[in-house]
């Protein structure tokens, strides 16, 4: 495969992963994660910091594609539970990018699987069993719900720095669930958790010799991203033209999949 057909390719499956993954309201970051490894033949640690750049473009575009729908002050009544999640997140994502650079490759091929495995079994719950009822916390006592948000957050923190993914497919029924949130609210509220957690796991990455990939594989990384975002716009404008439903899963089967055959080693 030549340099131009690599890059195009690129685009093309960045597109399409964003298209599948707006017209549901993901970034698709989970589905990049296994063609980096399948397709562009990268180790899965440089995968994942990769993964993770293209992701923080995507959640930046997102935030920005969303206020129009969503606008910002709607959102500010809810900053407690942004800074609830946060204080898991950030530092789940830290020490769990620290924990990763240690891992053997076998071993983190291991905790990939096991994680896009979970993500896949996440999404089968969601599409057929809901998030139920919005309006009504989880729990009544404060100080529960706050101590369950931290700990969701490290959850969420942990995923996001060993996939490099965004973290949306725990996020939003985290939310729904526990604090009672509509989902158009969560999928907001998601991104600002997201974004700072993103940071953290990718400033944490900083001091791996992976790394320098994004420097040398700074190509693929524009030209996916491109595709990317551009996908996911036009995934967000066709929102309702297709079953999310059935789409959701397709794509948790889709994800099953690459999974077994990428990481199964």
């Amino acid at each position: 495969m030549s340099g131009l057909q690599k890059l195009w390719l690129a685009a093309v499956l960045g597109a399409l992963i964003g298209l599948l993954g707006g017209l549901i309201g993901l970034g698709g970051a989970e589905f990049r994660l296994p063609i980096l490894v399948a397709v562009f033949s990268l180790p899965t640690l440089e995968a994942i910091i990769l993964n993770k750049a293209m992701s923080l473009v995507v959640v930046i575009t997102s935030i920005f594609s969303r206020g129009f729908s969503v606008p910002m002050e709607s959102l500010l009544p809810h900053w407690l539970i942004v800074v609830n999640l946060l204080i898991g997140s950030v530092v789940g994502a830290w020490y769990a990018a620290g924990y990763v650079m240690k891992l053997a490759p076998a071993m983190l091929n291991r905790v990939v699987f096991g994680l896009l495995i979970a993500l896949a079994l996440i999404m089968f719950w969601e599409h057929l069993v809901g998030f139920g009822e919005t309006g009504t916390p989880l729990f009544q006592q404060a100080w529960l719900q706050a101590l369950v948000g931290i700990l969701a957050g490290l959850v969420v923190g942990i995923v996001a720095a060993v996939l490099g993914v965004a973290g949306g497919e725990l996020l939003i029924p985290i939310i729904v669930i526990l604090w009672g949130i509509d989902i158009k609210t969560a999928g907001s509220l998601s991104l600002l958790v997201s974004l700072p957690t993103m940071l953290v796991g990718f400033f944490r990455y900083r001091q791996a010799q992976a790394f320098d990939a994004l420097r040398r594989e700074r190509d693929l990384l524009i030209w996916m991203s491109v595709g990317s975002i551009a996908g996911a716009l036009v995934g967000g404008l066709m929102l309702g033209l297709v079953p999310a439903q059935w789409l959701g899963l397709f794509l948790a089967v889709l994800l099953l999949i690459s999974a077994w055959k990428v990481f199964k080693h």
